[in-house]
């Protein structure tokens, strides 16, 4: 019986002494389509990045994902081979990831991944590396 109280103070302890934070994604990155923005929070820091999403005729998918996969490089067999540095895959093929058209940033121009300067995704591949695919969060709003 003893063993049991302290167990379950020990418990109450563990799970009232922890944050809120503890219990969210330590790593939130939000797109925005309509402003062509994406904004992450990473811990105290907040970053804000002018990004590319789907041109028109294709679509980048509108939800709450977690990323499923990485690649420091990757290469679209679907588009001929285009480059896709620092992919961080959150829906199927869709990612988000490095280009070399950063004059395209802030307006629609992608086949539907979420494009970044590549200084910019190379930081953000990073991020999720370290908070890890659990701890981090992707959301893709209008």
């Amino acid at each position: 019986m003893k063993k049991t109280v302290l167990m379950a103070a020990a418990l109450a302890t563990m799970l009232l002494g922890s944050s809120v934070e503890g219990w969210a994604a330590k790593l939130v990155a939000r797109i925005d389509v309509s402003s062509q923005t994406m904004t992450v929070r990473y811990g105290q820091a907040v970053y804000r990045w002018r990004v590319s999403t789907a041109r028109k005729g294709y679509i980048t998918p509108r939800g709450t994902y977690r990323p499923q996969r990485t690649a420091r490089m990757w290469y679209s067999r679907k588009y001929d081979m285009s480059p896709m540095p620092h992919s961080v895959f959150y829906r199927g093929g869709y990612a988000i990831h490095g280009t070399g058209a950063v004059k395209s940033l802030g307006r629609p121009a992608s086949h539907g991944c979420v494009r970044l300067h590549p200084a910019n995704a190379a930081a953000f591949y990073s991020m999720v590396r370290q908070a890890g695919f659990r701890n981090t969060r992707i959301v893709v709003t209008n």
